[in-house]
């Protein structure tokens, strides 16, 4: 059954194109209700509005402290009736008063293989370290920095002649596979939540597997 989706967003917004697109293509029937950014003026809102969702701005800075904030979107999110909120590129740590009110109903995206990496200048990092490997994860939101429970990771080669641009731009191109592939998971009841671990039930076939993933899952 598709859900009402409100997508929280601080910059341009491509991981919210493609979620759009997931939507209007039926790959998943959830629906875009609401898009909130914390900054104006960002192209996320323009991507909103060129496909008629509503789109607001809800200023960090004109609140006194982050609990204050998060209520007020909360209070947006419950006046647009979200059942799942999607955070796209959204800079803010949030705190309980949003987890309280959508608990493990919030999903966020991260361009690093989960639990190394999290912040920022994540791709740099991978690089300075020398990972063979990187890639992106979608995991429940928790009140830490990118710590949350992972649901669905996707693998991206590091190659030798690697810059931080060329890698982060591969590793967007899987993000906006792997993130309407979790929201399709979400709405369909196929994530079980064990612990910290989130299995997926039934497990992704080989069809829905249009990125690469850990190779001995085929074992």
């Amino acid at each position: 059954m598709g859900l009402r989706l409100g997508v929280l967003v601080s910059g341009s917004g491509s991981n919210l194109q493609a979620i759009i697109d997931a939507s209007e293509k039926g790959f998943i029937k959830s629906k875009i209700c609401v898009v909130i950014s914390n900054v104006p003026n960002v192209y996320a809102l323009e991507r909103a509005k060129k496909h008629n969702i509503p789109a607001i701005v809800i200023n960090h800075k004109d609140f006194p402290s982050r609990e204050a904030f998060d209520q007020a979107i909360v209070d947006k999110l419950k006046e647009y009736n979200i059942d799942l909120v999607v955070m796209a590129g959204f800079l803010r740590v949030i705190t309980n008063v949003l987890l309280d009110a959508f608990p493990m109903k919030i999903l966020n995206i991260h361009p690093a293989l989960l639990p190394s990496f999290p912040g920022l200048h994540v791709q740099k990092k991978a690089l300075e370290y020398g990972c063979k490997f990187a890639g992106c994860t979608v995991h429940f939101a928790d009140n830490g920095v990118d710590t949350g429970p992972i649901i669905i990771q996707g693998i991206v080669p590091i190659l030798d002649n690697d810059t931080e641009e060329t890698l982060s731009k591969r590793i967007l191109s899987v993000e906006h596979k792997i993130y309407p592939q979790a929201i399709k998971l979400y709405e369909e009841g196929r994530l079980k939540i064990s612990g910290r671990r989130v299995l997926i039930d039934p497990p992704l076939s080989p069809d829905e597997k249009t990125f690469l993933t850990n190779p001995l899952t085929e074992l």
